[in-house]
């Protein structure tokens, strides 16, 4: 039994702004089917003493702690720039940008 018709594929691809011809009609009409009776397996399988989740597995924060740690100084960090100007980083003007 088809769960979905053409003229549901049809709007819904005129929801989508797609300009589908009456073949791909016919092909997604099909693969949308497969789609709904998969959700719908899904629906049957899924009972209330089973809590609703986002993974299948449990999550562990793999991050470490976070520690203060001192940084570049201004030399440092400019070390390595091709071009610097009054202590900062200097890059090429943007054409057209008015000053």
């Amino acid at each position: 039994m088809s769960n979905i018709s053409r003229d549901e594929v049809a709007h819904l691809a005129k929801l989508a702004r797609m300009a589908v011809t009456e073949e791909e009609l016919d092909v997604f009409a099909g693969q949308l089917d497969q789609i709904l009776d998969a959700v719908a397996k899904v629906s049957e399988v899924a009972s209330d003493d089973i809590p609703p989740m986002s993974h299948a597995v449990p999550l562990t924060n793999t991050f470490r702690e976070d520690e203060i740690r001192p940084g570049l100084s201004q030399q440092q960090a400019l070390a390595g720039a091709p071009s610097a100007e009054d202590g900062r980083f200097r890059v090429p003007r943007i054409l057209g940008e008015e000053q």
